[in-house]
């Protein structure tokens, strides 16, 4: 019987013939939703085979206001909005002006931000552990404000570039002292630059200003034996193939809604693994659970055939998904006949 992270492993080599694996993250409303229905631990009661953690105060999601008041600042000082019922967005920018010349980036060594990570490798021994070591581009649009950045993109790109240059020096060496001092497989980076329809900026912009700066973060994981995922919410079809020229290895979380996920499969998945897929903005919330049941098992089937695919929600599962397609959802990506 093969472990956990063997079964992932072998859905990243594209070994075909196996379940497809799946895994699911919960807000808080959803996540207790799960635990009454499933028990607790809820990753152990649905025997989950990759776990994930990330560095403390990389951003401060679903922050209890009951602990934090109505707001929290995370490490690079971003102000974010407290709230159970959503993840919380960046209210106030550290950078109101794109001038740096006063500023401190945060120290990337501090050890609090890696409190826990290696005693928390060891407890998930034989799972595919995942790490997330930061964002890039996400991360400028939380220090300067996406508006703000847009507009630097167009009027001052050697602010942006230097801006971006300091960040992923930031993941860099995160990511050093992660492999150092931790046991795991892989590393994330969380990355942004799609909307519904398109990406944010050009697929042009984006491979000046941002891709060098990734090929650098991928390099130096893989480099060190580490897989890498790359999240990207929304429409980023345009760079996919240069995402995977440049080393990613599995592609989070494919949107159904932004991109047609049968045909990026078929043009990339010899070259690829996608993890994610499974409807969100209406299925989930608002399908019958007979119809969540069919749409996951054609996944399953279509998405799965050959390997290269992990089996995950669009997005993480939000308080608008009711228990009986949540149960669908677990149950049907669970089935193994």
């Amino acid at each position: 019987m093969i472990t956990d992270r063997e079964w992932i492993q072998r859905a990243l080599d594209h070994v075909g013939g196996d379940p497809v694996p799946y895994h699911f993250s919960f807000t808080p409303p959803a996540r207790r939703l799960a635990v009454q229905h499933y028990g607790t631990p809820l990753e152990d009661a649905l025997s989950m085979p990759i776990r994930r953690a990330k560095l403390n105060s990389l951003t401060p999601l679903h922050a209890d206001p009951e602990e934090v008041g109505a707001s929290a600042k995370d490490e690079f000082g971003v102000i974010w909005s407290a709230g159970t019922l959503d993840r919380g967005v960046p209210v106030a920018p550290c950078l109101p002006e794109p001038d740096f010349s006063h500023y401190h980036f945060p120290d990337p060594a501090a050890p609090e931000r890696f409190a826990g990570l290696d005693d928390w490798c060891a407890a998930h021994e034989g799972r595919y552990r995942i790490i997330w070591v930061g964002d890039l581009w996400e991360r400028a649009t939380f220090m300067r404000g996406m508006e703000n950045l847009l507009l630097d993109v167009a009027l001052r790109p050697a602010f942006v570039q230097s801006l971006l240059h300091r960040i992923a020096w930031i993941v860099l060496e995160t990511v050093g002292i992660l492999v150092d001092r931790c046991e795991f497989e892989a590393v994330a980076l969380s990355d942004d630059y799609g909307a519904q329809n398109a990406m944010l900026i050009s697929p042009s912009d984006w491979r000046t200003l941002i891709k060098p700066h990734l090929a650098r973060i991928y390099a130096s994981a893989k480099e060190r034996g580490r897989t890498v995922l790359h999240h990207s919410c929304g429409n980023v079809e345009p760079i996919v193939g240069d995402m995977i020229d440049i080393g990613l290895d599995i592609l989070h979380p494919i949107q159904p809604e932004a991109m047609d996920i049968r045909r990026l499969k078929k043009k990339y998945g010899a070259h690829l693994t996608f993890c994610g897929g499974v409807p969100t903005q209406r299925l989930l919330a608002s399908a019958p659970p007979q119809e969540v049941r069919r749409e996951v098992g054609r996944l399953k089937k279509e998405m799965g055939r050959g390997g290269g695919y992990i089996l995950e929600p669009g997005i993480t599962l939000q308080a608008d998904v009711p228990l009986e397609n949540l149960v669908a959802l677990i149950d049907e990506a669970r089935f193994r006949g």
